[in-house]
């Protein structure tokens, strides 16, 4: 590899923000290409939980923990970033459901604990009826994702890197088996090294490098509010929705779609949500959307270098607000040097992509 390498990231979301400026942190040279706008697509869609209690294994969680620590780093790194670590109330799934998951986490080391509904009252006291039983999770946060990811984009600027708006990456080029560069809506554009992480778009994209990888991107809606009086302290999780409060006073809210009209879903979720608080809360919608989440195939992160195309790494993940940090920095340094991180090992490509030849 050259002395100071040339890095295309394609997506300019939370996790291609991430890798940018650390990859910059770490001397190369970078170019961000973003078909919309900076900011990405699925990061703007995203209720930005941070947490680890959503992990399906231990090695799941032990990234996902790592990502945390990894924000409050960031956060010192980067004034202009900020998390809000108000901890979390969370009662979606059955009382026995709930038990399990907390003598899991509490086992691997994690800040969680059922509560009852006087416990509940005293975390989130306008609450109209609170749980019975509930996680609550007192080293959780939320970040306004946009508004971190430009945070990360605006300082990665300040260290060199060009950041491409509007411009399509129509396919990843290379010859003999190692990659090139890109081609683009505006022509080709070499590199030395190519990371896709465009999120929904990443599958498209690494096929044309003969890469198979099966990452779904099914909806979920977000519903946003006009703000309003502090209700909540920090998040909650309901049968119904997920719930923050941004510092503006607005509520946002994600919940399943469950193949209705996101109109009529977020008429049900704005409704959920008044009955949540004592007194009934007026509270009044401001805009919806059905947004996209890339997911890979069993769920788990895909992030690595490509077999069979020297330079090409892929990295995408439904939990892009978690990890971005963690992801970041672990990316930044596999490309730079070649050392993974063992909290990787799990999440390489190789479990679930295939790769075919490429027609010339």
């Amino acid at each position: 590899m050259a002395a100071r390498p040339r890095v295309i990231v394609i997506g300019a979301g939370i996790i291609g923000a991430s890798i940018a400026w650390h990859l910059a942190q770490l001397g190369a040279t970078v170019t961000v290409i973003e078909a919309g706008e900076p900011g990405g697509v699925a990061t703007r869609d995203s209720w930005a939980w941070i947490n680890a209690s959503m992990s399906q294994s231990e090695a799941y969680f032990r990234l996902r923990a790592k990502a945390m620590t990894e924000w409050r780093r960031l956060e010192r790194q980067l004034p202009a970033l900020r998390v809000d670590w108000s901890g979390s109330l969370n009662w979606e799934l059955r009382p026995d459901r709930l038990q399990a998951l907390a003598s899991r986490l509490s086992g691997w080391g994690y800040d969680i604990s059922c509560v009852d509904a006087q416990e509940s009252h005293r975390v989130e006291p306008n609450l109209q009826r609170p749980p019975e039983t509930a996680l609550h999770a007192r080293g959780e946060g939320s970040v306004e994702p946009v508004a971190a990811t430009l945070a990360l984009l605006a300082a990665a600027r300040g260290l060199g890197v060009d950041i491409i708006a509007g411009e399509t990456v129509s396919s990843i080029e290379g010859q003999g088996g190692r990659v090139s560069g890109v081609r683009t809506s505006s022509g080709r554009r070499d590199a030395d090294r190519v990371i896709v992480a465009a999120g929904g778009a990443t599958a498209a994209i690494a096929a044309t490098a003969g890469l198979d990888l099966p990452i779904a991107d099914p909806a979920a809606l977000l519903v946003v509010t006009q703000p309003h009086q502090r209700l909540l302290r920090g998040l909650v999780m309901t049968p119904e929705l997920q719930l923050r409060q941004a510092s503006d006073g607005r509520f946002v809210a994600a919940a399943d779609l469950r193949g209705m009209d996101s109109g009529i879903a977020a008429a049900g979720v704005l409704g959920a949500l008044e009955e949540l608080f004592h007194p009934g809360a007026s509270i009044t919608l401001d805009s919806h959307r059905a947004g996209r989440r890339p997911i890979p195939g069993d769920g788990l992160p895909l992030v690595g270098w490509v077999e069979r195309v020297t330079g090409l790494y892929v990295a995408v993940t439904h939990s892009g607000v978690t990890l971005a940090p963690g992801i970041g920095r672990m990316v930044a340094e596999e490309v730079m040097s070649d050392r993974r991180d063992p909290l990787l090992a799990s999440f390489g490509l190789e479990r679930l992509s295939t790769t075919t030849t490429r027609k010339s």
